[in-house]
C-alpha cells in the first residue's frame, strides 16, 4: 500500500521554555524533527507534509538538514487542537486513496521498523480504516488511554478527560496512525471541540472508525521509542537513548568504545573497523575516521577526516584533514581546514589553522602555524609563531622540506624559507630564507660561514 505522512509539529513546546521552536532542539547533530522525518523515510514514505508554527515554517527551511527532505510545509495558525492540524495538512495535500500515516515531529526515538508495522498492519485486510500504535507505559502517565470492548478498541481518552478507571488502564495511545485516507477526511471533518480544553482531538477519529469495527491496533515492542520530548529533561534522555543507538551500531560494525555511555556520536559519522574510541570523546559532523586508530581519551572531533592508524589524545581536531600514521596530542588544537599528510607529529599545546604539514613534519611543543605550508621532514621547535595577520590581511609562510625552525622563532608573514634551512633559537624572520642557509637574530641574518684553515 502506497503511503503519504502528515507529521504534526506546530506544537508551542512551553515547557521547553526557550524562543527556539521545540522540534528544532537538536539530539546528537540534528534538530528532534529530523529524526521524526528520516524515520519516515527510512520506511519508504517519500511524500511528507509537516504542519508548522508560523516561527517553525521561516526557520525550517533555512536549515539545511531539514530543507533536504523536500518535505511540504503548511502553518497552522491558530493552535486549535491534533485534529484541526490534520484538517489544514489535507487541504493542502491533493485526494489520493492510499495511507495517510500521522505521527509527531517531537518524537524523536520512533524507528522505520514501527512504522512499516503499522502500514503493513492496514494493508493486511480490506476494508479496514485505522491502524495505530498502542504502548503499554509505566504509570502515572499523560498519555491519552486506550479504551477496549474485549479486544476491540473502542476510543481513546486524553487523561485531562479520563474517567479514575479509565486512567488506571495502563495501554496508552502511543500518537503514531496510518488512516485510509478517504476514511480520515470523513472523520476529520466530523469531530467536534466540546472537551476539556475546547479543541479538535484527531484521537476523536478513532471512536468514530471503530464504531465501524475496522480499527486494528499494533503495539509498540518497547515504549521508549514512542516518547515525545516535552522539556529539557525529556530532551537529555532522548539524546542518551538516540546515542546509545548510535554506538551500538559502530560497535556491531566493529568499532570498540570502550565506555558508551561517556562517548557522544552524531549521526552521519563514519568509524573504520578496529578503531578504539575512549572515553570522554565526542564525535561529529559528518566526520570520517580510518581503520585501527586511536580517538581519545576526551578527543572532540568534528567535520574531520582522519586516515588510518592515527592517534589522537586529548585534542581538538575541527574541519581538518589527518593522513595515515599521524599522531595528534594531547592537548592540540587542529581547525579551520588544516590538512596534514601522513606520519605527521602534533603535540602538546600545538595549534593549526589553515595550514599543511606534509609527511612525517613535525611540530611537538607549543607552536601555532597558521596560514602556512610545512614541507617533508621539517621539524617546528617550541615556542614558534607564523605571525599571519598585518593588521589587514591574513598572509601566508612557507616552509620547504627538511628544514629545522629553532626554538621561539617568529615568522612574520608572507616569508618563505626554503628547503634544508635553518634558524637558530629567538630568530624573528622577516625575509625569505634561501634554501640551505642558516640564520640568528631579530632581525634574521645569515650566520657567516666561517673560512676553511689552509
Amino acid at each position: 500500500m502506497s503511503a503519504r505522512a502528515i507529521v504534526l509539529a506546530a506544537g508551542k513546546g512551553m515547557r521547553m521554555k526557550s524562543e527556539r521552536p521545540k522540534v528544532l532542539h537538536e539530539i546528537c547533530g540534528r534538530p528532534m524533527l529530523w529524526w521524526a522525518l528520516e524515520a519516515l523515510r527510512r520506511a519508504g514514505v517519500a511524500e511528507i507534509t509537516v504542519v508548522t508554527s508560523p516561527d517553525l515554517e521561516a526557520a525550517f527551511w533555512r536549515n539545511p538538514a531539514l530543507a533536504d527532505f523536500d518535505a511540504q510545509t503548511v502553518v497552522q495558525s491558530e493552535q486549535a487542537g491534533t485534529g484541526d492540524a490534520v484538517r489544514v495538512a489535507l487541504a493542502a495535500m491533493p485526494p489520493g486513496d492510499g495511507a495517510v500515516v500521522v505521527t509527531y515531529g517531537d518524537m524523536p526515538l520512533i524507528d522505520d521498523a514501527l512504522l512499516r508495522d503499522v502500514v503493513a498492519a492496514l494493508a493486511k485486510r480490506p476494508g479496514r480504516l485505522l491502524a495505530l500504535v498502542t504502548a503499554h507505559m509505566p504509570m502515572p502517565s499523560t498519555f491519552g488511554r486506550i479504551v477496549r470492548d474485549g479486544k476491540r478498541v473502542a476510543r481513546i481518552v486524553e487523561a485531562r478527560d479520563c474517567t479514575p478507571d479509565e486512567l488506571e488502564l495502563d495501554e496508552m495511545n502511543a500518537g503514531v496512525y496510518a488512516y485510509d485516507e478517504r476514511a480520515l477526511r470523513d472523520a476529520v471533518a466530523r469531530i467536534g471541540n466540546g472537551n476539556a480544553q475546547g479543541e479538535y482531538y484527531l484521537t476523536d477519529t478513532i471512536a468514530l472508525l471503530a464504531a465501524r469495527g475496522r480499527v486494528v491496533p499494533v503495539v509498540a515492542r518497547d515504549y521508549r521509542i514512542v516518547l515525545g520530548v516535552n522539556d529539557r529533561v525529556e530532551l537529555a534522555d532522548a539524546r542518551a537513548r538516540l546515542n546509545a543507538r548510535l554506538c551500538e551500531q559502530h560497535m556491531r560494525d566493529g568499532v570498540t568504545i570502550v565506555d558508551p555511555a561517556t562517548t557522544y556520536v552524531e549521526t552521519g559519522v563514519r568509524i573504520g573497523a578496529d578503531t578504539s574510541v575512549h572515553p570522554g570523546t565526542s564525535i561529529g559532523r559528518n566526520s570520517v575516521i580510518g581503520t585501527g586508530c586511536t580517538i581519545g581519551p576526551y578527543a572532540r572531533i568534528e567535520a574531520a577526516t582522519i586516515g588510518d592508524d592515527v592517534r589522537i589524545v586529548e585534542s581538538v581536531v575541527v574541519d581538518s584533514t589527518v593522513g595515515a600514521g599521524t599522531t595528534i596530542g594531547p592537548f592540540a588544537h587542529l581547525r579551520g581546514g588544516s590538512r596534514l599528510g601522513e606520519r605527521v607529529r602534533i603535540g602538546n599545546y600545538v595549534e593549526t589553522k589553515n595550514a599543511e604539514l606534509a609527511d612525517d613534519a613535525k611540530a611537538n611543543h607549543l607552536a601555532y602555524i597558521g596560514d602556512a605550508s610545512v614541507g617533508a621532514r621539517s621539524n617546528i621547535g617550541a615556542g614558534t609563531i607564523t605571525a599571519n595577520f598585518d593588521g589587514v590581511r591574513k598572509n601566508r609562510t612557507a616552509i620547504g622540506a627538511d628544514v629545522k625552525i629553532g626554538t621561539n622563532t617568529s615568522l612574520v608573514a608572507p616569508v618563505t624559507v626554503g628547503d634544508g634551512a635553518v634558524t637558530g633559537a629567538g630568530t624573528v624572520v622577516i625575509r625569505d630564507v634561501a634554501a640551505g642557509e642558516r640564520v640568528v637574530g631579530n632581525p634574521a641574518r645569515p650566520i657567516a660561514e666561517k673560512p676553511t684553515p689552509a
